[in-house]
């Protein structure tokens, strides 16, 4: 297996709020490999943008280290930094908000064109820029160039923040529910794009996502990684998360997804949480952080030991009540 490219290794995030602290990320390890793609799923509050965010370079982590081509980068010089910031690119979630609305598509893709010297003039930046507009399927770039976002669509407007964030020729994208504030109708749309920006270029993704049905479809051939309360509480291959889910956490949420077939809704497997809510980061249950909706719950272990993660048939999974089971049958 080749090394990975981008790697989180034991990483921890604390903010101060309301005179306490909150543990937004708690002990996280992901790794990202040249043309993979790794989700990050899980509910709000789970810690997946805060994860992706420590990845790219825009937090500095309270603990552990990001690693890129093994080299932790807070601990690289000025040069080699520098290399890293322009490898890994971020992909905001709302795409009125990510783009300035005083500056026109071409200003903004041009801009770090020229910050970077890739191009020596207007005419080089202005080349550059259409092909990344064509890049992202906005065609013919003449018709974007020159205009304002507020004169674009919500899927126009992300279309011209991955051409952004393709200028300096990444090799990894963190994208932050990239489709999540867009029509449905144009949702496949911009991810058969970038699942072609994955192929063609070899670009790797970290792509977060609450929606299993999303990440099941982007990251088929990658990984998906279930977050709750700032943790991975199970890792492993696209298929066999979807296919053969062993978290509790995990199946409730395949469990959440809507399907066109009435029938099949009704023959669904219900899945009994124990309370609906999930607790506050403010407040992490002690234990396993899922306990108090946790249909598995065992008193006496789920709300005192915490679960650490223990390899389970080609994936990883924190869970007493799953691990215990596996190894009774082994």
């Amino acid at each position: 297996m080749p090394e990975a490219l981008l790697a989180l290794d034991h990483v921890s995030q604390l903010f101060r709020a309301g005179g306490g602290e909150v543990r937004a990320v708690d002990d996280v390890s992901l790794e990202v490999r040249q043309g993979e793609v790794v989700c990050l799923v899980g509910e709000s509050g789970s810690g997946k943008t805060t994860s992706a965010k420590i990845a790219a370079g825009l937090y500095h982590p309270t603990a552990g280290a990001v690693l890129f081509e093994g080299h932790d980068i807070w601990k690289m010089d000025s040069a080699k930094f520098g290399t890293y910031r322009r490898a890994v690119q971020y992909i905001h979630q709302d795409p009125y908000a990510s783009l300035n609305p005083v500056h026109t598509v071409f200003d903004t893709l041009a801009a770090p064109l020229r910050h970077h010297k890739i191009v020596r003039n207007h005419a080089e930046a202005l080349s550059r820029a259409s092909e990344l507009l064509v890049t992202v399927d906005l065609t013919p770039p003449e018709n974007f160039l020159f205009k304002y976002p507020h004169q674009l669509s919500g899927g126009q407007r992300q279309r011209v923040s991955v051409a952004r964030a393709l200028t300096l020729q990444p090799r990894v994208i963190a994208a932050d529910e990239a489709t999540s504030m867009l029509d449905v109708s144009i949702r496949v749309s911009l991810l058969n794009m970038l699942k072609r920006l994955c192929a063609d270029l070899g670009v790797s993704f970290m792509f977060i996502t609450h929606d299993l049905a999303i990440a099941k479809y982007f990251a088929w051939n990658g990984s998906i990684a279930v977050m709750y309360l700032g943790r991975v509480v199970e890792h492993g291959p696209t298929p066999t998360i979807i296919n053969s889910p062993r978290h509790p956490y995990t199946r409730a949420l395949l469990a959440a997804i809507p399907e066109p077939d009435p029938d099949l809704t009704r023959q669904r497997d219900r899945i009994g949480l124990r309370q609906l809510e999930a607790s506050s980061l403010a407040h992490v249950p002690v234990g396993c952080s899922f306990h108090p909706r946790c249909p598995l719950f065992e008193d006496g272990l789920c709300n005192v030991v915490r679960p650490e993660l223990e390899r389970v048939d080609g994936e990883v999974v924190a869970c007493h009540v799953v691990a215990r089971g596996e190894r009774d049958q082994s």
